[in-house]
């Protein structure tokens, strides 16, 4: 004989499985919980709980949001789904990024359901797979995914420089991951951010500004050296020594995402006619190199005005 569930328990149940979701529950569990598909039924024509799908109940009366979005993307997106690209970051922890979609990695063979706001992606092999929270696919694997789905270059490399500021995945793990990746939209930008990010030291060795310069009627820089300062700040040092004009290229990631680039820009627009040093970021010669470069010709326009 089927014991009755009373309200009040219905309630209590399905309230502590929710909890573990943000609000939502699947059906399976509340199964689980001893709740019934008349239950589930009973409470949803009482409008005390709503339905979020096929196998998705909002235990309670408003709409998913936040994370409780993210594993209705799962649960509704087909057997063996995972969170990929930046929605499996989110669901790490990243902060200051707005999600405008949910990627959802799939099993190619496995049958996949639309679900509003979700992007199906089909992939032969999904990889290891993190099963703590919603289930999602390594953040190495998301962070490169996600650069490469970007909407724009610059949206690409904020994804690159929060996940690393925010310590989701280790440089190191990244790089290495990166290197085992053979084809890549917007492949040779990818590359440069992440090794600036990841290896700056290496990556700014590698920059060729004299021949940034060149480009632009600019004579050589009669110094360029890469500098490494006891607090871990790496940067390229050049100058014009008989002029009197130097650039700062700060590697790395230091400061907070793409601030820096935006930043440097409207400093140096201020400081053009009292300073002799200008600050570039690395990340806005990959962004905004003209800009940038703009401002050194001026730079180096007006010092050379300047009376012996």
């Amino acid at each position: 004989m089927t014991t009755r569930v009373t309200r009040d328990q219905r309630a209590f149940r399905a309230t502590g499985v929710a909890a573990l979701h943000d609000g939502v529950a699947h059906r399976a569990d509340l199964r689980a919980a001893g709740l019934s598909r008349h239950d589930v039924a009973s409470e949803v024509a009482a409008g005390r709980w709503r339905l979020a799908g096929r196998h998705t109940v909002v235990i309670g009366t408003g709409s998913p949001d936040g994370e409780a979005l993210l594993w209705r993307a799962v649960w509704e997106s087909g057997s063996g789904a995972v969170l990929d690209g930046v929605a499996a970051l989110v669901a790490g922890g990243l902060t200051g990024f707005r999600l405008e979609v949910i990627d959802v990695a799939l099993p190619a063979r496995n049958r996949g359901h639309a679900v509003p706001g979700v992007r199906l992606r089909r992939r032969r092999d999904l990889g290891p797979r993190l099963s703590v929270g919603v289930p999602r696919v390594r953040p190495e694997v998301a962070v490169v995914h996600g650069a490469q789905w970007a909407r724009s270059d610059r949206q690409a490399a904020l994804v690159i420089c929060l996940v690393v500021q925010q310590r989701l995945v280790r440089p190191d793990r990244l790089l290495a991951h990166w290197l085992t990746v053979t084809r890549s939209p917007r492949r040779p930008f990818i590359d440069g951010v992440i090794r600036d990010v990841c290896d700056g030291v290496h990556s700014l060795g590698e920059l060729d500004f004299a021949r940034l310069c060149r480009a632009r009627g600019l004579p050589e820089p009669s110094r360029q050296a890469v500098r490494v300062q006891r607090d871990g700040r790496v940067y390229l040092d050049v100058a014009w020594e008989d002029i009197g004009l130097a650039v700062e290229i700060d590697g790395g990631h230091h400061g907070l995402a793409l601030n820096p680039v935006d930043d440097a820009l409207r400093q140096n627009e201020v400081v053009l006619g009292a300073t002799r040093v200008l600050r570039i970021p690395v990340l806005g010669l990959r962004l905004d190199a003209e800009r940038f470069l703009d401002q050194v010709v001026r730079a180096h326009q007006q010092l050379c005005e300047l009376p012996a």
